[in-house]
């Protein structure tokens, strides 16, 4: 892990989760530490979010908070925007509406992949593996994955039955099964092929 470019004053990471799954949004994070007063033990809590347990990754976003010396916006896409527009298109827009909501912009922004948005605002630059290589980076994907999952643990109260309280969305074979017994909800994103498909004959049953 690295703090990235020292000759620059505030350097904000940003990732996004939820670009796969069959329902929900995908939710974008951005997230600035101030190096000065980072200290090692908060350090420690911050990694790639995939690398961590639920338990972790909810440990290093309440650390995060409550420490104060990490400022970070989270902005998210529908389910709507993402059948309008695509989903990279709507994780772009996730990715800049993360960054509006910071309280004060960064003077560069280190965007994980291979592709960074249009309209950022400031000056960028993407980092394949990001998440494992810079700490803003993971801080950013920590915000992501742990709003996102809250949300879908939060939306599977209201539909039983697809397991997004554990499969997050995701397309496993409890949620697959789900549509095919239940149909889709309006969660659902109607432009990806599994709940299309299952939508059609559904409708083609009635």
């Amino acid at each position: 892990m690295r703090f990235d470019s020292p000759d620059v004053a505030r350097i904000a990471g940003l990732d996004e989760v939820g670009r796969g799954p069959l329902a929900g949004p995908v939710v974008a994070a951005v997230a600035v530490i101030d190096r000065g007063a980072a200290g090692r033990k908060l350090l420690k809590l911050i990694d790639d979010s995939k690398k961590l347990t639920l338990g972790g990754r909810e440990a290093a976003y309440d650390a995060m908070v409550a420490s104060g010396i990490v400022q970070f916006g989270v902005g998210e896409a529908s389910v709507e925007e993402i059948d309008r527009i695509n989903i990279l298109q709507a994780t772009f827009l996730a990715m800049r509406r993360a960054l509006q909501a910071l309280a004060e912009p960064p003077d560069m922004v280190l965007v994980d992949g291979n592709q960074v948005p249009a309209q950022l605002g400031c000056r960028a630059e993407a980092i394949v593996g990001g998440d494992g290589a810079s700490y803003s980076i993971a801080a950013a994907s920590i915000f992501a994955k742990v709003t996102r999952d809250r949300y879908m643990a939060t939306l599977a109260k209201s539909f039983p039955g697809y397991g997004w309280e554990t499969n997050r969305g995701y397309g496993s074979a409890e949620h697959l099964a789900a549509l095919d017994r239940l149909g889709p909800t309006p969660h659902h994103r109607m432009s990806f092929a599994p709940v299309r498909a299952r939508h059609a004959a559904a409708a083609e049953s009635i």
